[in-house]
């Protein structure tokens, strides 16, 4: 187990860090230090993905699709008010959930870095 990965990776939740751990448990030090640079510089939060939400009610819906890379969807809740509100509420309740798949496919791109400059 790396308990540094919680002082590395700021506001890191518990099924981000088991994640983390799972994905790194091979990388020695150097790696590891260089994975978490790479990563956090990625990753997001899921307080600005509830913030995208929240924004999303308030003047333009579609602002978290677009947070967590998901192009198409946004300009699909931009065009239809997030999908007449609906699409943003349930984005909403779910906001955890997707900043915690758009985290993952940060964390496989970094490690796919990692692993291309060996």
């Amino acid at each position: 187990m790396q308990p540094n990965l919680i002082n590395m990776v700021p506001s890191i939740e518990g099924e981000e860090l088991i994640y983390l751990q799972m994905i790194t448990k091979e990388l020695g030090e150097e790696q590891l230090v260089n994975f978490i640079a790479l990563y956090n510089g990625k990753r997001r939060k899921s307080d600005q993905v509830l913030l995208g939400c929240v924004l999303g009610f308030i003047c333009v819906g579609g602002i978290q699709r677009f947070m967590v890379g998901q192009n198409g969807m946004g300009l699909l809740y931009l065009f239809t008010g997030g999908l007449c509100l609906i699409g943003t509420i349930v984005d909403t309740i779910n906001h955890k959930q997707l900043t915690f798949e758009y985290n993952q496919r940060m964390a496989r791109e970094s490690m796919a870095m990692i692993y291309s400059y060996r």
